[in-house]
């Protein structure tokens, strides 16, 4: 296949863009590189099948010639990103993805959607299932990523419906794994980058708010079976082990021989207390199941960071 990856520069776009370089795809990454960087994607540059575009999605989209596919990851994804850059954010569900479905409209292509665990907000059904709607504060400091994707998903069944558009989204749990910015804002990062420094992690709350870690190469693995496969409504894919924060602090410190220990702090506004995804339906439809344990998976993430701090 010809395939574009929209954010093919960021952290879960690069490693699907090695993903599907090594199943024989050629491969296009288009980013405008806010979020994500060419440093990603270097050791990917001398590759025959790999084309970088430095482009804004929320822009016109063109692409020379025919595509297949089309996997839109284009928008920033932590907490810093989105609270920084909140328009954008916006932009980019909304007018990205309109800009994205209608370049698939017109190659013909199939689209994946990047939708996230964010759209089910501050569950009230625990483990989420993907027919659970969501509790989400549409005018809250998170509602800018929230409403982006829901509103992405509600766009892509539109094209699906109206169009004839193949259509696929993902609803990504929280993924860890190298290539992720020490900046990120996202928890393990945050707590590696203390970790390694020696300082104390901070713990918003009281630390028994819980998620569920799932490994970068275990995603990109569900994420191309999901791509492949012939299931239209959102499927969720991650880890359904449980950790809550305080515990997974504990894990990060006897990882890195951290002697720090654990600072407390409040709760940030609308901040979800349970994530855990129900993954009965990739077991089923994708034959897909995470297969990497997160003492594993933390022991590669420690040792790239370690290479950066």
């Amino acid at each position: 296949m010809r395939v574009l990856v929209t954010g093919g520069a960021g952290f879960l776009g690069s490693h699907l863009c090695e993903k599907l370089l090594h199943e024989g795809h050629a491969v296009i990454a288009m980013d405008n590189l806010i979020t994500g960087s060419t440093d990603n994607i270097a050791h990917l540059a001398g590759n025959e099948n790999f084309t970088f575009i430095k482009h804004n999605v929320t822009n016109y989209i063109y692409v020379k010639g025919e595509l297949d596919a089309i996997l839109h990851f284009a928008s920033p994804a932590s907490p810093v990103d989105y609270l920084e850059l909140p328009i954008q954010t916006l932009k980019v569900g909304s007018l990205g993805t309109h800009n994205a479905l209608g370049l698939a409209l017109a190659k013909r292509a199939r689209l994946l959607l990047a939708s996230t665990s964010e759209v089910y907000g501050d569950p009230q059904v625990h483990p989420q299932t993907e027919d659970y709607w969501g509790h989400v504060n549409p005018i809250g400091p998170r509602g800018v990523y929230d409403e982006a994707k829901r509103f992405a998903e509600a766009m892509t069944m539109a094209y699906h419906r109206s169009h004839g558009v193949e259509t696929r989204i993902v609803r990504i749990f929280n993924t860890y794994g190298p290539r992720m910015r020490l900046n990120d804002g996202r928890v393990v990062p945050n707590f590696v980058a203390q970790a390694l420094r020696g300082e104390a992690l901070t713990v918003y709350g009281d630390g028994s708010q819980t998620r569920s870690f799932c490994y970068v190469s275990d995603l990109v693995d569900g994420i191309y079976r999901l791509l492949l496969s012939d299931e239209v409504e959102p499927v969720n894919i991650g880890n359904p082990t449980e950790t809550s924060i305080r515990e997974f602090a504990e894990k990060i410190n006897h990882y890195t021989n951290n002697q720090g220990g654990i600072v407390f702090k409040p709760l940030p506004k609308d901040d979800p207390k349970q994530r855990k995804p129900n993954i009965g339906k990739a077991q089923r439809i994708l034959q897909w199941e995470p297969k990497v344990p997160l003492d594993e998976g933390m022991k590669l993430t420690i040792d790239w960071f370690a290479s950066r701090v």
